[in-house]
């Protein structure tokens, strides 16, 4: 059952896609409503998974790759919910719903497996850390969405705006992650700070983010200049994300 609900919502993601692509082309506004309600359905699906993940493995899905990857993009379609009245035009719900395919695609590459948590994950932080720094992904992710859309579509400053507000978020989400990871890190390894890879790059992409804002409120940067800076700011995310994972090895190479 647990994988049965997986699996709908893929199939309702997959559904609300091809219903927001075929009311754009029909200009056929009721569907891109029953795309709406099918992006809900999905959301929905995905929130029952993780309930049963949580349940079946006593712990909060986020100890690995599989779980931080179905729940960031939990997160990513939730956020899209809270912002998609500052979105402007119909963008949000098919840009979400085709990232969310291929984010649930990749977990289907991923070992799903229910197993015991690794010693240094069985404590309380593992839900404060991780779910802030995957919602601050998800928040970074919504910001290069509205990038992406800005770089390829005409241009609208409410689209500059929505971009500003995503990035703000995920960058305050994003620190507020960091500062959490290095009190668990103290609590557990005896130093806030030990300059292990996956510290390293989220420090760098911290700092990336950092500039990003600082060019924005100080030098007045918008428009594309912005809108590139959010899609080379999330390549960093990426790779935090994934490469460091299982490229690099580390204090937390269990996250792989």
């Amino acid at each position: 059952m647990n994988a049965t609900f997986l699996n709908l919502s893929f199939a309702f993601y997959l559904a609300a896609l091809i219903l927001y692509a075929a009311g754009y082309m029909f200009a056929k506004p009721g569907l891109r409503r029953t795309g709406h309600a099918a992006l809900a359905a999905a959301w929905l699906l995905q929130t029952l998974f993780l309930m049963y993940r949580w349940r079946a493995s006593g712990h909060v899905p986020l100890a690995n790759q599989f779980e931080s990857l179905v729940s960031m993009s939990w997160g990513i379609t939730a956020l899209a919910f809270c912002f998609h009245r500052l979105a402007p035009g119909d963008w949000l719900g098919p840009a979400i719903s085709a990232l969310s395919l291929a984010l649930l695609g990749l977990c289907a590459l991923l070992d799903s497996t229910v197993a015991p948590l690794v010693p240094a994950l069985r404590s309380n932080w593992l839900l404060l850390h991780v779910s802030v720094i995957m919602l601050a992904y998800a928040a970074l992710a919504l910001s290069f969405l509205a990038s992406a859309v800005y770089l390829t579509t005409d241009t609208d400053q409410a689209l500059d705006r929505f971009n500003e507000r995503a990035m703000g978020l995920g960058y305050l989400l994003l620190t507020a992650g960091i500062i959490l990871g290095a009190v668990w890190a103290n609590e557990a390894w005896g130093s806030y700070w030990s300059w292990d890879p996956k510290e390293t790059w989220s420090l760098i992409t911290w700092i990336v983010y950092t500039a990003a804002i600082h060019l924005r409120r100080t030098h007045r940067w918008q428009g594309r200049s912005m809108a590139w800076f959010s899609v080379a700011g999330f390549a960093f995310v990426l790779f935090t994300y994934f490469g460091v994972n299982y490229l690099m090895s580390g204090l937390h190479s269990y996250a792989g």
